[in-house]
């Protein structure tokens, strides 16, 4: 019973971004229905379990955003766009906000066609009764584990693979999904921060060039931010980096 919930819940949290993909088609034809809260004694250890159960979906329910900024391209886009931020050391301009805001609306985009594929398949024919939770989960986490084994290096999935203590898999089916996710979210930091490594470099060797260009001029009182920073954000604008970035990012999760 309990792995049943947990799968509910995931489709639930699946619901939660595809729904905007399939209910803004069919709002018309699935009825809302309303919610009733009675408070009694219980009569029955049954009654005390379903309880128990219900307050377990709930608390599942609650984690369903984490779960969807952890198996989504969220992690990768948040860290790159931060980076950028210190690069150009703005300090909160843009603010995080706009950061989180811009990598959310990114990655709603670049998953757009992942949810949709999992909506049609497995979520859809679940609410309309056609097939069981247990084949509705089977098929809507399916275009989920495709898109993670397409951007997850097989290293990390293998180092999972050991550390669970399993057979080696011989197709990608048969590796679990509970090992692919955390392979998955470990593979995200590792790119994240080789792309911030590289955003930092020009930044970097800006500073080096103005400090070291104002020390052999003897303008040691004046702090090299000073004229680093326009500078940067200068070689930011000619170049539109806001453009290049989004669409390699973009590019970068393109199954």
């Amino acid at each position: 019973m309990r792995n049943g919930i947990w799968k509910g819940a995931l489709i639930a949290a699946f619901i939660l971004v595809s729904g905007g993909v399939g209910f803004a088609q069919t709002a018309g034809q699935i009825p809302i229905p309303t919610i009733d809260f009675n408070l009694r004694p219980a009569q029955s250890p049954q009654e005390v379990a379903t309880a128990l159960q219900v307050l377990f979906l709930i608390t599942i329910i609650s984690l369903a955003p984490t779960l969807l900024i952890l198996l989504t391209s969220f992690v990768r886009i948040y860290i790159v766009l931060s980076f950028v931020s210190r690069g150009l050391a703005t300090q909160t301009i843009p603010p995080n906000q706009v950061i989180v805001g811009l990598a959310l609306f990114i990655s709603l985009f670049t998953m757009y066609p992942v949810f949709s594929k999992s909506y049609d398949l497995g979520i859809k024919p679940y609410l309309d009764g056609k097939i069981t939770l247990d084949e509705g989960f089977a098929k809507g986490v399916e275009p989920i584990r495709e898109f993670m084994f397409h951007v997850t290096a097989p290293k990390y999935i293998f180092r999972f693979v050991q550390l669970a203590g399993i057979e080696r898999p011989a197709t990608p089916a048969e590796v679990p999904t509970h090992v692919l996710i955390p392979a998955f979210i470990l593979n995200e930091l590792t790119i994240a921060f080789y792309m911030g490594m590289l955003l930092l470099i020009p930044f970097t060797v800006i500073d080096i060039v103005v400090a070291s260009t104002l020390m052999s001029m003897g303008m040691m009182m004046l702090p090299p931010i000073m004229i680093s920073f326009p500078l940067k954000i200068l070689l930011f604008v000619l170049v539109d980096g806001w453009n290049l970035l989004v669409e390699k990012l973009v590019l970068s999760f393109r199954l």
